[in-house]
């Protein structure tokens, strides 16, 4: 049986050192996502790293923007990757990229004349399917303010250098990030599905490893239900199926008390992760394990 491994942590924190720069990360996702997780990549690998045998299956049970499967995927952490994502809209892009309609999106993203009348238009339009569904969220996120989804997001209206809406549209970059996803389609799996479903579906596996991250509704936070469309989360559930994991998981979630409370409860390893938010402020993240591994 696969050990559960421990994740290590320091008993001292200091905010001011050890923040990753996430421009030494490769970028894999199509979306801009809040809450994204690209600068915890280098913590993902070393926490894979440490058993004896990558996992059979990596499960990215949030997966949003799905920079860590990405990444579990890329660079063969594991031997399958599962993204698992309950937004419709969110969906249609994953399901989009791992197919050959991947060849579609990137024709359209290359090609599509950007302008605030073709913009409007799409977000204004109902698709007819699931790729035209896939572009049109690309384009909101891409496009509105934060890369928010959720109703009521603005557009852009300064962005990077006063470019406004064309600040965060890279057509050739998102083109070839979608080439990268769909050329190792055969390591991933996508499931539009509730996380509880999943979870209870491979609890029992100890060949595989979850990551679980969330939305932002710790209790506490209300970041989000702006943030995003399914954003209400039964915490103590979630807590309660982690304990019941055969396999290893990691756990991310806001540093309040209330979270230390449900994990510690639970006998769960808990670390404090220094980060920048999108505002670049330095803040702590935790970092949620299962109960250390006694030799």
């Amino acid at each position: 049986m696969q050990q559960k491994l421990p994740l290590s942590f320091p008993k001292d924190i200091d905010s001011n050192v050890g923040i990753v720069n996430v421009a030494t990360v490769p970028k894999r996702s199509p979306f801009r996502y809040p809450g994204g997780k690209t600068w915890l990549i280098p913590e993902i690998r070393k926490w894979l790293g440490q058993g004896k045998n990558k996992p059979h299956l990596f499960i990215d049970i949030f997966a949003g923007g799905g920079i860590v499967g990405l990444t579990v995927a890329a660079e063969q952490l594991s031997d399958h990757t599962f993204l698992v994502e309950i937004d419709p809209d969110v969906s249609a892009v994953w399901k989009t990229v791992l197919s050959d309609d991947a060849h579609w999106l990137v024709e359209k993203i290359i090609t599509c004349p950007m302008s605030l009348p073709f913009i409007a238009e799409v977000l204004s339009s109902s698709p007819k399917n699931t790729t035209e569904r896939a572009f049109q969220t690309i384009l909101r996120n891409r496009t509105s303010h934060g890369g928010i989804l959720a109703p009521g997001a603005g557009l852009l209206k300064y962005g990077e250098n006063g470019k406004g809406i064309l600040s965060r549209w890279y057509p050739v970059t998102l083109a070839k990030r979608i080439e990268e996803i769909w050329k190792m389609r055969e390591r991933i799996s996508f499931f539009q599905a509730d996380a509880f479903d999943i979870m209870k579906q491979y609890s029992g596996r100890d060949d595989t490893t979850f990551f679980i991250d969330p939305p932002y509704t710790a209790p506490g936070k209300s970041a989000g239900r702006r943030l995003y469309v399914y954003n209400e989360i039964d915490h103590e559930a979630l807590f309660d199926a982690a304990s019941g994991f055969q396999g290893d998981f990691m756990m991310t979630y806001d540093d309040t008390e209330a979270v230390k409370k449900m994990a510690l409860k639970r006998g769960f390893t808990v670390r404090a992760i220094p980060m920048k938010n999108t505002h670049h402020a330095k803040m702590l993240e935790l970092l949620i394990g299962p109960p250390k591994h006694v030799l």
